[in-house]
């Protein structure tokens, strides 16, 4: 028998939409990164930070999930494909390590280690598909040509200072943000198309499902950790309930139904890269976004319960927000709905409500952090509970009609 050269992940198999052992080797790193973003901005609660820290987000983001699109086409198993994992492994360390004086004297790490990570793995990816259709050679030649184009900003913006780094990196970011939507089309290798983004549905949903469980896992370290530091109380005690309670909520909400109804419905289409790139691509990065931010709310919750500032509200309002607007598009896009499920709609508006009332100090911080954790643990219920009973009658209406 002659052995395959290949470095491509099988396809067809029950196990080719396996996450291997190697690529959740290489999550550690991200649950480093994550920490590392709560962290920078509950030290930097401005609009400024919070700007800042946004980008850092996308930007961590935007390069885990080029990997995993990578991983998706090659097989991590296959040894040159781990090796390369365990060098982007290193400079993600980088990268993670840089994120709290990523604006300030590690700059230049920061957009060096993106760098090497983004356009490093394009020539790794174009060097293993070698021998394979030209298709997927000039595919991986295009995004390249985007990756480098948006480098020279973030090495550039790593000499600037202050708001013009801010801007340049911006940039930088928005470039690689639309290249996908404009399917990295490059004068005279043209565009690539949704065919050549035929991914293996299993993994991409899984590895999605896997930065979710990354980023509620943080969620719950902050908690620990700063409960663990504060003289026991009563009010102590509730804001750790309501915190834990505001992470279990977000849990039900993302894993009960919507993520396990998602990865079926990308498995079985027909056009699995469409769905990939809108739904886990770009929406989920609010999801995340959403439980990074509330896991800082928790955190503010824990530590002074009686009084938050305005930047305070913000961020434990804000938090469940983003998650349940990035959950709404999510189901949205992966569904046959007309509009978004109602119970998360409603949770929006709900948390819309409570705003202006929060900011008007009409609640403690503990107060305001009970009450969004109750929206997003009624929208789980709400939405658990319509389910159960559109299942329900649609087994009674088969069971009438035999």
């Amino acid at each position: 028998m002659s052995i395959s050269r290949s470095l491509l992940r099988g396809r067809g198999s029950l196990d080719s939409g396996k996450v291997g052992m190697v690529e959740l080797f290489f999550d550690l790193v991200f649950v480093f990164a994550v920490t590392q973003l709560s962290h920078s901005l509950l030290a930097h609660l401005s609009i400024l930070g919070a700007v800042q820290v946004a980008l850092l987000m996308v930007a961590v983001w935007w390069v885990w999930i080029f990997t995993s699109w990578i991983t998706n086409w090659l097989d991590p198993e296959k040894l040159p494909i781990r090796l390369g994992l365990f060098g982007l492994m290193i400079a993600g360390l980088l990268l993670s390590s840089s994120i709290p004086k990523a604006f300030t004297e590690r700059g230049l790490m920061f957009a060096s280690a993106f760098v090497f990570m983004q356009v490093g793995r394009t020539l790794f990816a174009i060097w293993a598909v070698r021998g394979e259709s030209l298709s997927m050679t000039r595919n991986f030649q295009r995004i390249l040509a985007w990756l480098m184009c948006s480098g020279v900003f973030w090495i550039v913006g790593a000499f600037l200072d202050g708001q013009q780094r801010l801007l340049c990196w911006a940039l930088a970011l928005l470039i690689e943000l639309i290249s996908p939507s404009l399917y990295f089309w490059v004068p005279g290798l043209g565009r690539s198309s949704l065919s050549d983004w035929n991914v293996e549905g299993n993994h991409m949903a899984e590895r999605c499902a896997l930065f979710v469980i990354i980023a509620l896992g943080e969620s719950l370290l902050v908690t620990g950790a700063t409960f663990a530091e504060l003289t026991l109380s009563a009010t102590g005690v509730m804001a750790f309930l309501v915190a834990v309670l505001g992470s279990i909520g977000m849990w039900w909400v993302y894993f009960d139904s919507g993520a396990e109804r998602a990865h079926h419905r990308i498995a079985h289409s027909s056009d699995p890269g469409r769905q990939a790139r809108i739904a886990y691509t770009y929406l989920h990065v609010l999801i995340v976004a959403g439980v990074i931010v509330s896991a800082v709310a928790d955190e503010l919750v824990l530590v002074h319960p009686d009084h938050a500032s305005d930047a305070g509200i913000l961020v434990i309002v804000g938090g469940p927000w983003l998650f349940l607007l990035g959950n709404a598009l999510f189901k949205w896009v992966m569904s046959d709905r007309p509009l978004p499920p109602l119970s998360h709609l409603a949770g929006l508006v709900l948390l819309m409500l409570a705003l202006p009332l929060a900011l008007n100090h009409w609640f403690s911080a503990l107060v305001l952090g009970a009450l969004t954790t109750a929206i997003v643990v009624l929208v789980a219920l709400w939405e658990s509970l319509a389910l159960r009973q559109a299942s329900a009658s649609i087994t009674s209406e088969k069971a009438a009609g035999e």
